[in-house]
């Protein structure tokens, strides 16, 4: 079918017209030549009898208020502005939007997170919602922008739940999709020279957002929140899909109804999809949130982790907290417990199985623990943290040589585990081999640095030894790192 040459309207078909019967009309109008039977048609992207504030401007102040907010709660307007602030007015954040505070997902699409990033946003917002409001009517336009703004945030924390996302991008994204999709599939044909203007403004802003996230992300290893591509992508795919909804099923601004229906089911289909994105990521994000808050406000740990252990009772980090928390407490029975939970759902979790022999030994459970230390040691080759594990077991009950052949057995793996030439230290130092104690020491303080606990030991090798002035010295370094860590 042929397309008219002025603006681009499809012609009727079997017509050797070449240019439609607006613009025949529109031409004998510009002649003088207008009659009540020859009125100029109105284009299907012109709204008459609104409001002289158009809803984009509406839009651009109520970004730039939020703004001016912000830049006041910051304290600053030349820089980017703190995480924190961003998420107490409203930031698109996984553990906060994951958790129930599904808001996050309007709020954040009025924030922006500096100076630069607002004016290229306002930039391209001025040009694309003029435009759009035109072509689809105010409410329509409203409605676009904010239900492709919600496609976009869900789409950036179901790809990184963990990444902090602010700004108009992705809506505006969703307004670009949007009339792409009209102007390639509808009677919303406006022509070239009205539209290349906006067009430069549109391909601009689509470049520069993607190549500085990918530059940005890929070459500096870096994460901004408002350089979020997969917010983008979900805003223009989903503008994309509404615009050539519109287009196909309700171009005439009368077809109010049909419209209605369109955004109606895709909004549906957005909240379905938020329905899946809370099962597949929620789950850790409001554990994260639940320890961030913990950790941020204090309070009672273990009665926290153990309603969170209730709210999730097949969360591995959960249990594990918990069981962290007890043992803290010297509570070595129930951080037993909870580590046993662990290990029962990731039995692979050889971190979890060490816990838990830890857990057995300090609760003076010595054959549990054995045969949790053992289990390690059979299922790795070089069983490192098993062999580990026994030779605490044995130094527990004083059997000093065995405990040592453990701790080198340990050693000769090559795994670089703390504390471990501390113990092999104070094996030697029992079987009153000095020197080998002195060795063991030096080498665990050349990896994991000054400890007082550490020069202690020493201290007494020294001592055993007649090394006087050695044990001494180690002495007053040890009181001297006490009190650096008392400060």
């Amino acid at each position: 079918m042929a397309n008219c040459s002025r603006c681009g309207r499809q012609l009727p078909p079997f017509t050797f017209r070449k240019i439609c019967q607006w613009c025949v009309q529109h031409e004998a109008a510009q002649r003088g030549e207008e009659s009540e039977t020859q009125v100029v048609q109105p284009m299907p992207w012109v709204q008459r009898g609104q409001s002289t504030i158009s809803l984009t401007q509406i839009l651009f102040g109520a970004n730039v208020a939020v703004f001016i907010a912000m830049a006041l709660a910051s304290g600053s307007i030349t820089s980017d502005f703190p995480g924190k602030v961003a998420v107490s007015f409203g930031a698109n954040y996984g553990p906060y939007t994951l958790s129930g505070e599904w808001w996050r997902l309007f709020t954040y699409m009025f924030l922006h997170a500096g100076i630069w990033h607002i004016v290229f946003n306002m930039w391209c917002l001025w040009d694309l919602g003029a435009l759009c409001e035109q072509l689809y009517g105010r409410w329509t336009y409203l409605c676009i922008y904010l239900v492709t703004g919600i496609a976009a945030g869900l789409t950036s924390v179901a790809w990184n739940p963990g990444v902090l996302s602010v700004g108009a991008s992705g809506a505006i994204f969703g307004l670009a999709g949007a009339l792409a999709a009209s102007f390639y599939l509808g009677e919303f044909s406006i022509p070239r020279f009205a539209i290349q203007h906006t067009l430069r403004s549109l391909m601009f802003f689509i470049g520069f957002n993607v190549v500085l996230g990918i530059g940005y992300n890929v070459f500096l290893g870096g994460n901004l929140g408002y350089i979020d591509n997969a917010c983008h992508a979900g805003g223009l795919v989903s503008g994309a899909i509404l615009g050539a909804l519109i287009a196909k099923l309700a171009a005439h601004g009368d077809a109010a109804r049909r419209r209605v229906a369109v955004l109606g089911v895709v909004a549906v289909v957005i909240a379905t999809a938020g329905f899946g994105v809370r099962e597949w990521r929620g789950r850790p994000m409001r554990i994260a949130r639940a320890l961030s808050e913990l950790q941020e406000h204090g309070g009672d740990p273990v009665a926290q982790l153990k309603e969170l252990v209730r709210q999730e009772p097949n969360s591995t980090q959960a249990h594990a907290e918990l069981a962290q928390a007890y043992f803290e407490r010297r509570q070595f029975g129930d951080a037993a417990a909870e580590f046993k939970r662990v290990v029962e759902l990731v039995p692979g979790n050889e971190g979890a199985r060490f816990n838990l022999g830890l857990a057995y030994l300090n609760n003076k459970q010595l054959q549990e623990a054995t045969n949790t230390f053992g289990q390690i040691a059979q299922q790795d080759t070089k069983g490192a943290l098993g062999h580990y594990g026994l030779g605490l077991v044995l130094l527990e009950q004083d059997q000093y040589q065995g405990a040592l052949d453990e701790f080198k057995t340990a050693a000769a793996s090559g795994r670089a585990i703390e504390g471990l030439y501390y113990e092999i230290g104070n094996c030697y130092a029992k079987l009153k081999q000095y020197d080998d104690a002195i060795a063991a020491y030096q080498k665990e303080r050349g990896s994991v640095g000054d400890d007082p606990d550490l020069e202690n030991a020493l201290a007494d090798v020294y001592q055993a030894k007649g090394m006087t002035q050695q044990a001494q010295e180690a002495r007053s370094r040890a009181a001297q790192l006490k009190g650096a860590g008392a400060q």
